[in-house]
């Protein structure tokens, strides 16, 4: 028998050879997936998608594909922009979309399990009725599943005052590649060896297939309230943050833009040439009102105050973006890029960059906020616009563009992904990120889980 013969008979109706179906997974949501498509050059078709609806399903796809030499990609809602997802015409697609919905909630532990699949949105409203919340809003909120989250070791909007996805999770259920399930434990800590959660967090399905995601959560917030500062120059405007975290303050938001992103998104409330600074406070009445006060006395040395609407227009439209195929359809090259760099490094970092990228002929414009920051470093989100003459060198200049970036910010000692992932666009700059012992490292953690490298080839480890 074939291995769509074995699957279908295990698997009945979750098997599904239908062509628009098979399109639809044939990649995420990359933006050179989207230039090649736009020119006719997709990726091949898989053999076939697998919607599993449990983890027994998972268990006998990875079990038929291992069996067979098939290799295996998970899919969770394909929001991804860094290429995680490429399939091949002999590659089976796991997708997780029908494994969603809530498996546990608990009010007085603060934990809510849900299945992999269940988009963000869906998990943060059910959790919201409850009183509380994940704490984690990616912009993609509403496109990306709690699985997804773990895999590409995302962060979200509210990460300076929740935490990442790794501060957020608490246990995990995973079906590695020889179908065994590995379900780690519900407590708030251990000191039981390495910790196993983070063979998963950032593998991007390429060391096991996340099945259920437990979240510590918090109470909704009983007060919140925004402040707008903006800054002569964006190292005024990132000290100011430095200095307020090493404060020991920890607002929810904490987003300051260039002078170019300011401009574009903010001219209503900042003179021209100025660098606005977003903050959210959230948390007992009393802890937003001294924190409050406190990050306004460590701004006001450099700073000026503004209209605190300012925020309340970048929460009504966060999430409201265009996405990447339609600019690609118009004939512009554009993505965004996030890194990170210690304190000490960033202003170098921004400036190495934007000078690189400034040198590509068909740039457009290059900007830069800042939305993650820490004790000890920040990072910084950027976008590039260029816009080639013929549609046939859009390819070449997104590369060029990317290639820039990541030689630059590895050169000025940055992190060359915050939190996108690495996927197929950053996994050749993985020496300049880890090293050549690192990269070995990755390569052995591969081969020890999945020793017949059925799952995800192609991404992360170059």
């Amino acid at each position: 028998m074939s291995l769509l013969d074995d699957l279908r008979d295990a698997l009945d109706d979750r098997l599904c050879l239908d062509p628009d179906v098979l399109d639809a997974h044939r990649h995420d949501a990359w933006a050179l997936s989207q230039i090649r498509d736009q020119r006719g050059d997709p990726p091949p078709r898989p053999l076939a998608v697998v919607a599993a609806a449990s983890t027994a399903d998972v268990q006998t796809t990875l079990r038929l594909c291992r069996r067979a030499g098939a290799s295996v990609v998970p899919f969770g809602a394909g929001s991804g922009v860094v290429g995680g997802v490429s399939t091949a015409a002999d590659q089976v697609v796991l997708s997780t979309a029908k494994m969603s919905g809530l498996v546990s909630l608990s009010t007085e532990d603060l934990t809510a399990t849900f299945l992999a699949g269940t988009r963000g949105d869906v998990a943060e409203a059910i959790c919201q009725e409850a009183g509380l919340t994940i704490g984690h809003w990616p912009q993609s909120i509403a496109l990306s599943s709690v699985g997804g989250w773990v895999a590409t070791r995302a962060s979200g909007q509210l990460s300076t005052g929740y935490g990442n996805i790794e501060d957020i999770v608490l246990d995990l259920e995973v079906v590695l590649p020889d179908g065994q399930v590995l379900t780690t434990k519900r407590i708030p800590r251990a000191a039981a060896g390495p910790d196993l959660r983070h063979l998963f967090l950032g593998s991007e399905g390429t060391t096991g297939v996340i099945t259920t995601v437990t979240f510590s959560l918090r109470p909704l917030p009983a007060a919140s309230r925004g402040a707008a500062i903006h800054f002569a120059t964006l190292t005024d405007g990132l000290d100011a943050i430095r200095r307020i975290l090493r404060e020991g303050w920890r607002p929810t938001v904490v987003r300051l833009y260039d002078a170019a992103e300011t401009r574009r998104q903010f001219d209503a409330w900042c003179p021209d040439g100025r660098c606005i600074l977003l903050m959210l406070h959230e948390g007992p009445a009393g802890l937003v009102e001294a924190q409050e006060a406190g990050c306004a006395v460590l701004c006001q040395t450099t700073g000026t105050a503004t209209d605190v609407a300012a925020v309340d227009s970048w929460l009504a439209v966060r999430n409201h973006v265009p996405t990447l195929g339609q600019l690609s359809a118009i004939g512009l090259v554009v993505d965004t890029i996030e890194v990170s760099a210690a304190w000490s490094r960033i202003g170098a970092v921004y400036d190495a960059v934007t000078a690189s990228l400034s040198e590509v002929p068909e740039l457009v414009a290059v900007s830069a906020h800042a939305s993650h920051a820490y004790r000890s470093g920040v990072n910084l989100y950027f976008t590039f616009v260029a816009q080639p003459a013929a549609r046939a060198e859009m390819e070449r200049v997104y590369t060029e563009c990317w290639r820039r970036t990541m030689e630059s910010t590895a050169a000025a000692g940055g992190g060359i992904s915050h939190h996108h992932g690495i996927g197929r666009v950053r996994r050749d700059f993985m020496p300049q990120e880890l090293g050549a012992v690192g990269v070995d490292v990755l390569r052995r953690l591969k081969t020890a889980l999945d020793p017949d490298g059925i799952l995800n080839p192609g991404v992360m480890i170059p």
